[in-house]
């Protein structure tokens, strides 16, 4: 045990570091969900490795144990929304898409409440996106399915798309001219 004020890192590094091949799938992940560092993705990793370690664990143990360690880790699975079966082999077969797929930063830009996903990530930091009545200002908060339908961007906050910003721009034109 270590002193618990002292923050430990919550993801492995990985351990090769010049990998093209490794560097490339994290750059088009970061695009893809409008990620911050590298960081984010090795959190992810991370998470879904600890979900697979466990599952490999309960598929080898046998026992009264061992059947409710499955129920509780697939509940747990199925309530946060990565997977939706009741197969452990499921869960061996998760990805690092299928986690960065529930974070609130992700969900905000498939709800269309950002034009863009780098547009999602700031209307969450700068708190203007809530889950039911609480504000959420951490992009990475991993939306339960129960959760999904609260998501809702502050009233006085109303994204316009770039259609409507274009109409905007030739009225106020007009009206100058």
């Amino acid at each position: 045990m270590g002193d618990p004020r002292k923050q430990r890192r919550k993801y492995e590094k990985p351990q090769h570091p010049w990998k093209a091949e490794r560097i490339t799938q994290e750059n088009e992940l970061c695009k893809k969900y409008g990620l911050k560092n590298k960081r984010e993705i090795w959190r992810a990793k991370s998470t879904v490795g600890k979900f697979r370690q466990q599952a490999r664990k309960l598929l080898g143990s046998t026992g009264e144990k061992a059947e409710k360690g499955r129920v509780e880790l697939l509940d747990k699975l199925n309530r946060i929304g990565i997977i939706e079966t009741k197969s452990m082999e499921d869960v061996l077969g998760l990805s690092v898409n299928d986690l960065l797929e529930r974070r609130l930063q992700t969900m905000v830009h498939r709800k269309n409440l950002a034009n863009t996903i780098k547009q999602a990530r700031q209307l969450v930091i700068h708190r203007h996106i809530f889950v039911g009545n609480n504000v959420v200002n951490v992009p990475r908060y991993v939306v339960p399915r129960d959760e999904e339908d609260k998501i809702k961007i502050d009233d006085k906050m109303k994204v316009i798309d770039v259609e409507e910003r274009k109409q905007r721009k030739t009225v106020s034109k007009k009206k100058e001219a």
